[in-house]
């Protein structure tokens, strides 16, 4: 993309991000991390929103409103007195497409481990993170491979984690290539400051390390738009797209992506060419639909 296109694609997307502001939050499940105001309560439900987004936008709500209901909404002082043997069972009967109560459980058990032994969710992601990195890649790998290493010896017939556990898919990692869309959208609630969105406590950790949560509303406009030219959406095509950002905003790439994906979400840019919603829509000057 030459600087003329870079310049005119950076005015309009810079359109979007002002235009998509906190009004247009909901649906989101970033609406329940908005109801805390203590950190420690923000990582913890952050985490575990972030994990239940995918599917249906009604049904990621309806099963953190469920979460946050076992925890009396108090995801902090529920954590650290969970007791896997006596506390699990109020997860049966939980329900979210692929997982199920025991794999919530013992996922609630694992942060209880890692806030146990670390203090904060913050201080063990800064175990693996390095300022000199190109991006938070290696971090998160590390992150993924600590919370797997913690004992689950309660669940799962006490035969440690299978390869199978529904767990694991709370817990994806790019080192297998994944796009690791609901962490990398964790790290941004968490790091990203700067607007009303997002809400920045991780201050040792760089905006500008982070990478798009490729969902597939991001990974279709994104190809539209000419950010990448992947087709897989893998961590390949959310590193690429996140490279073309930082040509916008080396400091804060991924501010474009609640905008994007609310374009998305929302139904303004549909799946295939609509000549009313194109016609429409904000980004129509520099799409190449």
């Amino acid at each position: 993309m030459n600087p003329m296109d870079l310049l005119l694609l950076k005015r309009y997307l810079d359109g979007l991000y002002h235009k998509f502001d906190i009004k247009y939050l909901s649906p989101d499940p970033l609406e329940f991390v908005h109801k805390f105001h203590s950190q420690k309560d923000q990582e913890i439900i952050g985490l575990i929103t972030a994990s239940l987004a995918y599917g249906r936008v009604d049904l990621i709500l309806n099963s953190a409103a469920h979460i946050l209901s076992i925890m009396d909404d108090k995801p902090y002082d529920f954590i650290k007195s969970f007791d896997p043997k006596l506390d699990s069972k109020k997860f049966r009967g939980f329900v979210h497409r692929f997982n199920n109560g025991e794999d919530m459980a013992c996922f609630i058990y694992l942060i209880k481990q890692v806030i146990d032994s670390y203090g904060s969710i913050l201080d063990f992601f800064k175990k693996g993170y390095r300022h000199e990195d190109e991006n938070i890649a290696s971090a998160l790998t590390k992150f993924v491979k600590g919370f797997l290493e913690m004992d689950c010896s309660p669940f799962y017939n006490g035969n440690g984690l299978p390869k199978d556990a529904g767990v694991r898919f709370f817990l994806p990692s790019p080192e297998g290539g994944s796009a690791c869309k609901r962490l990398n959208l964790f790290l941004r609630w968490m790091v990203r400051r700067g607007d009303s969105i997002d809400f920045g406590i991780w201050k040792d950790i760089s905006p500008s390390k982070l990478i798009v949560p490729l969902d597939t509303h991001v990974a279709r406009i994104s190809r539209h738009l000419g950010l990448t030219k992947h087709k897989n959406p893998n961590w390949r095509m959310a590193a690429d797209i996140t490279v073309n950002l930082k040509k916008l905003d080396q400091n804060d790439p991924v501010k474009y992506d609640f905008a994007l994906s609310r374009l998305g979400i929302m139904n303004y840019c549909p799946k295939k060419k609509d000549h009313k919603k194109c016609k429409a829509c904000d980004l129509r000057p520099v799409c190449q639909l």
